[in-house]
């Protein structure tokens, strides 16, 4: 198990950016969020079971900080701009703009299922949710991803939404 803050830093970054990105829909707000977990991280020096214990805290850590954010008065007043991010092609482009299109509790579960790689199990844990809330969630937002793509099933690297 890793203790070294930069080696933690180094493996855990993009998912807890990407985690972020899903709760605030732009970068900004997400390289904020990102940074604020790690300092969390720095200042709680707490012990870890595991680096699965380590992961689940530090996702946890990262949607509370979302949540919080979306409720601030701050984050109310504020207007998005719109960002322009470069994809590969429009297939990727459009399944990203559908799954943004989701409300967050479909979002975080997709993000956290088929970009992280978690099983229904691991997700309930760290959302603190039963499982069958988890698969009740990601068959509700593959539900959702089809009327927004009113497509049957579009390809994408990490698996299929049918």
């Amino acid at each position: 198990m890793c203790n070294d803050f930069s080696t933690v830093f180094d493996r855990y970054k993009s998912l807890v950016f990407s985690i972020a990105y899903n709760y605030c829909k732009n970068a900004a707000d997400a390289n904020d969020i990102t940074q604020e977990t790690f300092i969390k991280y720095l200042k709680y020096q707490g012990k870890f079971e595991s680096e699965e214990h380590r992961k689940a805290w530090l996702i946890k850590v990262t949607i509370n900080s979302c949540k919080s954010l979306l409720v601030s008065p701050w984050f109310q007043r504020t207007v998005p701009l719109d960002e322009k991010l470069p994809f590969v092609d429009k297939e990727e482009s459009e399944l990203f703009h559908a799954v943004m299109a989701l409300p967050v509790k479909y979002r975080i579960v997709i993000h956290l299922h088929y970009y992280a790689g978690y099983s229904t199990k691991e997700i309930a844990e760290a959302l603190s949710l039963g499982e069958s809330t988890v698969r009740v969630r990601l068959l509700r937002a593959r539900d959702k991803l089809k009327a927004i793509l009113g497509k049957e099933g579009i390809s994408y690297e990490y698996g299929e939404v049918q």
